[in-house]
């Protein structure tokens, strides 16, 4: 698992017109399996199955992946919060981005080899 500059991580997104956001969903979503443990649908199937359901499972993944870190935070003695439903609702008003940024940056406190 790498830690990446969130800023960075944007930036490159908006730059390349979401071409960069595509390959850092797909790494978010394998880190967060790898560090949660819950090896659930791999980040290039999660990105294929958003891309033809228009986005449908896009949100359900965001619901996933809020439950996988918080039960990685419980796992570390952190105190959870709902990263679920923030996500949740992040990725239903179309702010997939603030959902990555928010999902790396409590993946850059875990070091995972």
């Amino acid at each position: 698992m790498k830690q990446r500059n969130i800023a960075l991580c944007i930036v490159l997104s908006v730059i390349t017109c979401g071409i960069y956001g595509i390959y850092w969903f797909i790494c978010v979503t394998d880190d967060t399996n790898q560090v949660s443990d819950r090896y659930t649908t791999s980040g290039a199937m999660a990105f294929v199955l958003s891309l033809i359901t228009c986005g449908i499972y896009g949100i359900y993944w965001a619901y996933k992946m809020g439950e996988c870190l918080d039960a990685t935070r419980m796992e570390h003695g952190e105190p959870t919060g709902s990263l679920a439903i923030i996500f949740l609702i992040l990725n239903l008003f179309g702010l997939s981005i603030i959902t990555l940024a928010l999902a790396q940056n409590e993946l850059n406190k875990y070091d995972i080899l």
